[in-house]
């Protein structure tokens, strides 16, 4: 059978109880004990003559006789403990090897403290399972068990445990949960406050033990509460001494956890501790400074250089988180003076104060000597030339039309305009402009008579030039000129 009982812990009172469970009467497993639970994993065989524990309490003589050992079971197999929690224990078994000549009625489980000699029934009536779990117990509870296969004729031998039971408090190992934000280094700045929460588990409550780099806190700085759930540690105002390995252990009984935590208190660095100006040549001026004596306890992001000119006295960035101790500043305006600064700059930002260069560096004005070239006057005389001819061109009687060129010559040449090689100058029906080198003959409604050739001629003392087109004008009448 793998089927459980739970039964309420018995008192033991005054009144005695016999050395051996009392006399079942043959009626049906009894119904006091509660609803089976899980069934049990079976356990690992013992010899049956461990079954009797030499341990137990002694029990007072046998008041009547005892039946025949043919007509009740065997002592039950391999009594053991399944579980012990801190207000209940649960026991199994194995039935007989021998079940008497009247058959099981179920089994009587027994208990005696620890310094009793009475044997207390824990179930009133035989049950018929093989494994029981007794409840409502107390803490520190110590006490013997036995069980015992019952027939209609009384009950067999009894098997005892071994040992006591002991009722303790359940341990639960002590474990610290550091908050993700406290796995890497933890940064504050002086004068903020450290305010580290870290939470625990364990049953019952560990103790909680805080050190700094492996001694005890110092108590006028470090203020320390421990809750149930948590420890936390608290500095009003952070100085630089007090960053370091803040371990927290936690201890219960021989278990012990730890966690380690690495503050970082930081403030601003100081200013380089020199700065000289090396060298100005041109609109260019080389610096070069030592770093700080102190980095603010963390280390620098790079300097930050800054220049004014002496007019103004304006000071404007020219390189910010520059890593290097030398720098070269171009791009200065000739006839100023200038001044240089250099601040460190770390996580908590730039120095209170700048190295500043004592002496000015001045951009010189460079010497310019005027070199004359003596002067050639150049001869633009040129002959005349056309740079765009005469195009031939239709036109329609009675409306206006006109001719265009360009002509280039120095000096201005003298333009005459034919037509058929005939010169037409003082012809009012004619008239001829020139200027800017372009050349324009109108002709006043021009007729059939006024169809030819005409020509553009160019003339000055270096030579001349002509070029000509046809003029067509379309009509019924055709007449020569």
């Amino acid at each position: 059978m793998t089927e459980e009982a739970t039964s309420e812990a018995p008192t033991c009172g005054p009144e005695d109880t016999g050395s051996e469970p009392a006399q079942a009467p043959p009626a049906e497993p009894s119904r006091d004990g509660a609803a089976s639970e899980s069934t049990r994993s079976p356990t690992p065989p013992e010899p049956a003559s461990q079954a009797t524990a030499p341990t137990a309490p002694a029990a007072p003589a046998a008041t009547k006789a005892a039946p025949p050992s043919e007509d009740v079971p065997s002592a039950p197999l391999l009594l053991a403990v399944e579980d012990v929690s801190d207000s209940s224990v649960t026991v199994s078994w194995e039935p007989p090897e021998s079940l008497g000549r009247l058959g099981l009625q179920g089994y009587v489980l027994e208990l005696c403290r620890e310094g009793a000699s009475e044997w207390v029934p824990v179930n009133a009536r035989p049950v018929m399972v093989t494994q029981q779990t007794v409840r409502n117990l107390a803490l520190g509870d110590k006490f013997f068990l036995r069980v015992a296969a019952v027939s209609s004729a009384g009950a067999g031998p009894p098997a005892v445990l071994k040992q006591p039971v002991h009722i303790q408090q359940i341990i639960e190992p002590p474990k610290i949960r550091v908050p993700r934000h406290l796995r890497q280094t933890y940064i504050r700045q002086v004068g903020e406050t450290v305010n580290l929460q870290i939470p625990f588990q364990g049953s019952p409550k560990p103790q909680a033990s805080w050190t700094h780099d492996g001694h005890a806190l110092d108590a006028q700085r470090v203020n320390v509460r421990t809750g149930d759930q948590d420890s936390i540690l608290f500095i009003r105002s952070a100085q630089r001494s007090d960053s370091g390995c803040y371990e927290l252990t936690m201890r219960l009984e021989g278990l012990e956890a730890k966690a380690a935590i690495d503050i970082l208190v930081i403030e601003k660095p100081g200013p380089p501790s020199s700065i000289r100006l090396l060298d100005v040549w041109g609109c260019n001026a080389a610096l070069e400074w030592m770093p700080p004596q102190d980095t603010g306890n963390t280390e620098l992001l790079g300097y930050t250089v800054q220049k004014a000119d002496r007019k103004t006295g304006q000071w404007f960035t020219v390189l910010e988180r520059y890593h290097p101790t030398t720098c070269t500043i171009s791009d200065l305006i000739v006839g100023n003076a200038y001044s240089f600064r250099v601040f460190s700059e770390n996580q908590c930002g730039l120095s209170a104060t700048a190295a500043t260069t004592k002496e000015l560096a001045r951009i010189q004005k460079a010497d310019i000597v005027a070199k004359t070239k003596g002067f050639v006057e150049r001869d633009f005389s040129e002959a005349p030339s056309f740079t765009q001819p005469l195009a031939d061109h239709t036109s329609t009687p009675g409306y206006s039309t006109q001719l265009f060129c360009s002509v280039r010559a120095s000096p201005k040449p003298k333009i005459i305009w034919m037509k058929n090689n005939m010169d037409i100058q003082g012809d009012p029906k004619y008239r001829a402009l020139s200027e800017q080198g372009v050349c324009t003959l109108e002709i006043r409604k021009p007729s059939p008579f006024d169809s030819g050739v005409y020509t553009c001629k160019a003339i000055n003392v270096l030579g001349e030039a002509s070029v000509d087109c046809r003029l067509e004008v379309k009509g019924k009448a055709s007449a020569t000129h």
